[in-house]
């Protein structure tokens, strides 16, 4: 398997989400996160400048990157607005997934809400993302490949609400079902197929029609 070559930036940007994760923003020291990375406190303040800016970047870093991919779905000419939907949301289910780490930072950060650069990274990624449902919702629509105008704020709540909230719960899940070694692979994709389910029925989806 090819390996992924990093920057040195999201090198220090992939430690700092992990320690800021376990340990929170307050009780993460810089040096920490240079040991965990392997490098010079100098290099942080080279690239980051500050502890705060470091953590602002890890949102920027994440909210762009899913947005870029989102974006790029958008504009692909040969899916249909459903396939698109679909791509969107099964990829978000993939970041939560793989990217534990960020969205528990996430999760912390929006019930603080001290930081009002990372407010401002935030709000922008929603309506980016509800932009891009609105257009997928009017395009759906106009094609009659959609027979029901959901309420853009109902599509948005229940497609982020159905992955929080299966996200936060899975650790009561998982025990509760503790005789199953493969459950959390599975839980994700039954996730992912109760929210296309979901999505079919407010939106008047219909295969194969």
């Amino acid at each position: 398997m090819m390996k992924i070559m990093i920057s040195k930036e999201e090198n220090i940007l992939f430690s700092a989400e992990k320690i800021f994760a376990e340990k929170g923003f307050a009780g993460t020291s810089i040096r920490e996160i240079s040991k965990d990375a392997k490098v010079n406190v100098s290099m942080i303040s080279y690239y980051f400048g500050s502890k705060e800016k470091l953590f602002e970047r890890i949102f920027e870093y994440r909210m762009n990157e899913s947005l870029s991919f989102a974006k790029d779905i958008l504009a692909n000419e040969e899916l249909d607005e459903w396939q698109k939907l679909n791509i969107v949301v099964t990829r978000y289910i993939s970041r939560v997934k793989e990217l534990k780490t960020f969205y528990l930072i996430l999760q912390r950060e929006q019930l603080t809400n001290k930081n009002k650069n990372i407010s401002k990274i935030l709000n922008e990624s929603k309506t980016g993302f509800l932009t891009i449902y609105r257009q997928l919702l009017d395009s759906g629509l106009e094609k009659k490949i959609f027979t029901k105008d959901l309420r853009l704020e109902f599509l948005h709540s229940t497609i982020s609400g159905t992955i929080f909230s299966a996200f936060n719960s899975l650790p009561i899940y998982k025990t509760f079902y503790s005789g199953d070694k493969n459950y959390e692979e599975q839980y994700y994709l039954d996730l992912n197929l109760h929210i296309q389910n979901t999505l079919k029925y407010l939106l008047g989806y219909e295969e194969n029609k």
